[in-house]
């Protein structure tokens, strides 16, 4: 599979000089997001190479096309060529997609029409910078790189600083992957340079009985519990994961806003881009730690639960679910899960926590119980008390074998393992218990 990594390097000096670069770009993208639209019945269709080809045709008068419908050149003076195909691939792709839509709406009847499709514009799209047109260097041996701007009515060439940390970062996780090219972008008041590196890795190919994998629970008051399972329903290691200075500190930004709103305050922004940066650097140690536990273990597999966190959240918790950034961290973890060539899986979440992994049945958590004076500890039937997150990740490893293990088998028995193990059938009440069964019945079979 190929993985497409993005790393935005701090341009150091300029501020303002880039300006000119941007405005022109959008209005090269506004001029032909006109061009092609009025022309549509002869780009319909079209593959965006031949778009571009056709766009300039009908755009940039040459030596053997002296009559063109709309002087680009005219315009756009000295407008680079590669930057001009760029903004045209740009306007085709906003084009198509309007289209397309204005087809679905017209189709829909009139009383389930939503609101018409609105003309595209060129928006916030940023210039990339094509090698040899627009961008000369190499970042992997120098600190400084050309690129071409508009400045002084015209385009030159300008050398930037790039910040150092940055370009030692990229050095030292793209060794070995290919390069593309840069695009030029804002942030706040800052300018970047976004690179893009793809590389090609091939995932893990052992066989389900073979595999080890890692269950990871995430807490929205611990950050992450993990589980190293074999298929035969082996523990391997357990791990725990706490962050508590990062959550003091976050409940401490998070009282600052609730006071702040309690006294009328509608200016909370830099309190919330305080907790936004303690929560985003949770999420950081949290999918670092996961990738390092999963390398430790040599596991082929990580699991998560699959989280539904759409939707309006209540109850008295309902801030920490906004905050909570589990999805983020899945997100994290894929990517560096991949380059590692580890796969991952999603389970089914209901009951993870609430069902007992010895099979007991559920289990009482809080005030359900008079032993379990805290939410992360439960109670099972049998009067054990037990981690409810350990536990937890218990199951999500045994739903993962489980789901796997029956796809392998012929239907015939699968079926004979489904009524002799019921809790096979569905994947909400499967636990680290039903996996054991099911290894059992094999080996009895076996």
């Amino acid at each position: 599979m190929k993985i497409v990594s993005t790393y935005r390097v701090k341009i150091k000096e300029y501020r303002h000089i880039f300006r000119g670069t941007v405005k022109l770009y959008r209005d090269a993208v506004s001029f032909y997001i006109s061009l092609i639209h009025d022309e549509w019945v002869n780009f319909e269709g079209q593959s965006q190479k031949s778009a571009v080809n056709l766009a300039e045709s009908l755009s940039v008068r040459t030596k053997h096309n002296p009559q063109v419908k709309t002087d680009f050149g005219e315009r756009f003076y000295k407008f680079p060529s590669y930057l001009r195909r760029g903004a045209i691939a740009e306007a085709y792709g906003k084009v198509s997609s309007y289209m397309s839509n204005l087809k679905r709406w017209e189709d829909q009847d009139a009383d389930m029409r939503g609101e018409k499709p609105s003309f595209p514009k060129a928006g916030y799209v940023y210039p990339a910078l094509y090698k040899g047109n627009m961008y000369q260097g190499d970042i992997f041996n120098e600190y400084s790189v050309n690129i071409k701007v508009y400045r002084d009515n015209t385009w030159d060439w300008l050398t930037v600083q790039l910040k150092k940390s940055d370009v030692d970062y990229i050095r030292n996780h793209c060794k070995d992957t290919e390069q593309c090219v840069p695009t030029l972008m804002k942030r706040g008041k800052q300018w970047f340079l976004y690179f893009v590196f793809k590389k090609d890795v091939e995932l893990t190919d052992t066989p389900i009985r073979e595999q080890v994998v890692m269950a990871v629970d995430l807490g929205m008051n611990s950050s992450c519990t993990c589980s190293v399972l074999s298929a035969d329903g082996t523990v391997l290691g357990r791990r725990f994961f706490r962050l508590p200075r990062e959550y003091d500190s976050l409940t401490h930004k998070i009282g600052h806003i609730k006071r702040a709103q309690k006294q009328g305050s509608k200016l909370t922004s830099n309190l919330w881009r305080y907790a936004k940066g303690v929560n985003d650097d949770i999420a950081v140690k949290t999918a670092n730690y996961i990738i390092d536990t999963a390398v430790l273990y040599d596991v082929d597999c990580i699991v998560f639960e699959h989280l539904d966190l759409t939707g309006k959240k209540s109850g008295k918790k309902k801030q920490k679910l906004h905050l909570w950034k589990a999805r983020y961290v899945q997100t994290m973890v894929e990517h560096k899960a991949h380059d590692k060539s580890i796969h991952i899986s999603h389970v089914n979440a209901w009951g993870t926590s609430r069902l007992a992994y010895d099979g007991s049945g559920m289990v009482k958590r809080g005030r359900e119980s008079e032993r379990c004076q805290s939410h992360s500890i439960c109670e099972f039937k049998t009067g054990k008390i037990y981690n409810c997150d350990l536990n937890a990740t218990y199951n999500i490893g045994a739903r993962y074998f489980v789901r796997e293990i029956m796809k392998t088998l012929p239907v015939t028995e699968r079926q004979r393992i489904e009524v002799k193990i019921p809790d096979s059938v569905k994947r909400s009440t499967c636990t680290l218990s039903t996996l054991i069964s099911l290894n059992g019945e094999l080996r009895s079979v076996g």
